[in-house]
């Protein structure tokens, strides 16, 4: 089961923020500013932070440039009040990998944990293998029998995602928010002009293919 804290200092937003992660198979915990968070990661495994920016003690800012310190990796998906450009590109810039803007649909909010979570689960994974092939996540590299392909990184990254799951259909929407990320200004029509660049590169591979499904999305199955 994911771990998730909430830094945020409105105790009744807080509390609610558990309670959907609960419902939706999180465990969640929660504290009530960034001072707390170090002091409870300093002692539990968390595999997520959903962090406010306006809170006492130390800010989301500072909390996610000390997180950014000790675990490059960590998801951290921020809270605002305001949507400016600046306050956006300050939370990026402190290390957020998302943000979402008050008032928060927590329904929404369950959708980001999940692709950030599995944004992070698939870069954990450095290398897999189908059949023959290998994929070798910090090269974005594909060989097979000696040979290989360095692929460029969304590519490789389509690729990798799919190739986890053979058989598995993934949507459009699906491979935007896991690759290009909720804030992309992509259409998604850029997912057809990508796997149509792997489709060709790999049409001789005797390992695997990329299947379309017409109106639905794409999978990678074994041959």
């Amino acid at each position: 089961m994911f771990k998730i804290l909430i830094a945020e200092d409105d105790n009744e937003l807080r509390q609610l923020f558990q309670r959907v992660l609960t419902i939706n198979g999180y465990a969640a915990a929660g504290v009530a500013d960034g001072q707390e968070a170090l002091e409870y990661l300093e002692k539990e495994y968390v595999d997520l932070v959903i962090s406010d920016i306006m809170m006492p003690q130390m800010d989301g800012y500072a909390l996610a440039r000390s997180i950014r310190e000790i675990n490059p990796s960590m998801p951290i998906l921020m809270i605002t009040a305001k949507g400016d450009f600046n306050d956006v590109s300050q939370g990026f810039s402190s290390g957020a990998d998302d943000y979402m803007v008050k008032p928060i649909n927590v329904n929404e909010m369950v959708l980001r944990v999940k692709a950030l979570l599995r944004r992070a689960e698939m870069n954990s994974e450095r290398k897999q293998k189908i059949g023959d092939t290998l994929m070798e996540y910090d090269a974005l590299t594909v060989t097979r029998n000696g040979e290989s392909q360095v692929l460029p990184q969304k590519e490789f990254m389509l690729l990798y995602k799919m190739a986890a799951y053979p058989g598995k259909i993934f949507t459009r929407q699906q491979l935007m928010d896991d690759i290009w990320g909720y804030s992309s200004s992509s259409e998604l029509h850029t997912i057809d002009v990508h796997i149509g660049r792997l489709r060709e590169r790999f049409k001789d591979n005797p390992d695997f293919r990329i299947v379309t499904l017409r109106g639905v999305g794409f999978k990678v199955v074994r041959e």
